[in-house]
Order: C-alpha cells, then structure tokens, then sequence
C-alpha cells in the first residue's frame, strides 16, 4: 500500500473534518485541539455540558467564529469558512432553536424566505404559485403532513414548524452538512418521532450528513449513527452508538463530573450509585 492511502480513504468517505482546532475568547480556552469527523449521510450526535465548546465548535462551522488554529476539510479539501454566507455557499447549513421562521407569514412563504421566486421584471412581483407547487411538492417528498401551506406558521405545532425549518435548509442548493441546534427540545412523543423519522429520511434519500445537538441520550439513541463528547473544551469521545450502551455513555459522563469536582472539592467522592435520568443530561433524578 503506498503511504497516503489510508488518509485518501477516509476523506472520501468524510464529508467534512475538523482537525486540532482551537479557540479562545481573551484568557479563556473554550476549543483545545479538537478533532471530528462526519462521514456522506451520517447523523453525529453532539452533546456535553453547557460552556463545553459545543456551541463554539458550531458556529465555527458555519463560519460565524474564526478559529486560533487548525484545519477543516470539505470533501477531502481545505477550506477557510470565512463568513456564514461562505459556509453556506460550501453547503453548510444550521438551523438554530429559534428556527428563523416568520410567525405572520404562510408555509410556502417561509420555505422561499430570503429566496422568493419572482417575475414582472424590475416590480419583482411574487409568483406565489410557482411557491406554492414548488413547497406542496417539496412536503410531500419529505412526508411532512402539514395539511396547510397557506396558513401562517403561528398555527403550526412545534414539531410541523421544525419540520418547515430543516425543509428550507435543506432546498438551498448543493447542501452538504446541516446542523441542527436542540431540533427536539419541548417536544411530545408524537413530535419528537416526526422529526427523527424526518432527519433519518434526509440522510437515507439524500446523502446529506447530519451533525445534532441534544441533551437528551434517549434522542440520541434514536436518532444518531455515532456520538462525540465535548468536555472542558475537547472531544473525549467518539463512539458508534451501535458498540455503545445508554448506561456506558450516562457512567462516562457521570464520572468526568466527578472527577471535575474532585479538582476543587479536595475528598470529594460521588456515590457509584448515582441514579441517572437519560432525559437530563445525565443529572440525577
């Protein structure tokens, strides 16, 4: 095998990697050589504590943060992501917990937000029926039930108005990653399973790689292909949630925070038989 091979390899099948990035806010190292990868069609689930990096990590992703150092590869090729309009030309996309939806307007005009499709030359008139097909079709292709598209999103169910959010990034042109911030927080059962059985169909039908923040290891569980742990700035984990249990994953994270306290509680010893409720972060029941 001549040298390289190897690496060659992997980035064909790494849509995108992330290699010994580092970032700091003044005295403060938020990022500590941090590496990740994400493979064509994978779901990588992301989670750690709040004012882990997880959040930091992300926006250097979709080139809103300019890291210290390292590198990122898109398709095998570095690139230096140097605005949110550049990520994006590059394929990267993120829905954020706020969802960027307008209340006050239809379906179809939130899935064309920012990208209306208009006629009549320099009057720019709507062509609101082009809109319309273009977003009943791109609906029913993702078998997201809204019965509607002329009805404002206000009306809508947390879960529908999630769903409408990952359909419009996911239509922008060419995308390759798409990052996806607490897209199940407050949601029932019903919802929850409507936009994981939404997010499987994306990655099964298109390719598209999935990177998801959650604090819930039951969504986890449910909805990812392999997991990565960020702790105090760096991943610790990286794991196939295949090869790993709940209870494996809920004892590694127990026992990083007893380890934490340990360093500023000098004989601090947690109880082996802490109870977990999966559905928290990991924190006691």
């Amino acid at each position: 095998m001549m040298p390289g091979t190897e690496v060659n390899d992997r980035d064909v099948k790494d849509v995108l990697r992330i290699e010994e990035i580092s970032m700091s806010f003044g005295a403060v190292s938020v990022l500590r050589n941090v590496n990740l990868h994400l493979r064509r069609g994978e779901v990588l689930g992301l989670v750690g504590d709040n004012g882990a990096g997880k959040s930091t990590l992300v926006k250097i992703i979709t080139g809103y943060h300019k890291p210290d150092g390292g590198r990122v590869y898109l398709d095998g090729e570095e690139v230096r992501l140097r605005s949110v309009q550049d990520a994006r030309a590059h394929g990267i996309e993120t829905v954020f917990q706020d969802l960027a939806l307008v209340n006050e307007l239809s379906v179809y005009h939130n899935l064309f937000l920012n990208r209306e499709q208009t006629g009549g030359g320099w009057l720019k008139v709507l062509r609101n029926k082009s809109m319309r097909a273009a977003a009943r079709r791109c609906l029913d292709e993702m078998a997201v039930d809204i019965p509607s598209i002329d009805v404002p999103v206000a009306k809508l169910s947390g879960g529908q108005r999630q769903a409408i959010a990952v359909a419009r990034a996911t239509q922008q042109k060419d995308i390759k990653v798409l990052l996806l911030d607490e897209p199940l927080a407050a949601m029932g059962a019903k919802e929850t399973a409507l936009i994981i059985n939404l997010i499987k169909g994306l990655t099964r039908d298109t390719g598209i790689s999935v990177i998801v923040i959650d604090h819930n290891y039951t969504h986890l569980f449910d909805l990812c292909d392999r997991i990565n742990v960020i702790q105090q700035g760096q991943v610790t984990m990286d794991a196939n949630l295949s090869e790993i249990s709940m209870e494996e994953l809920i004892e590694r994270m127990v026992q990083s925070r007893r380890n934490e306290l340990s360093k500023y509680l000098p004989g601090f010893q947690a109880s082996a038989k802490t109870e977990i409720n999966p559905q928290t972060n990991g924190g006691s029941r």
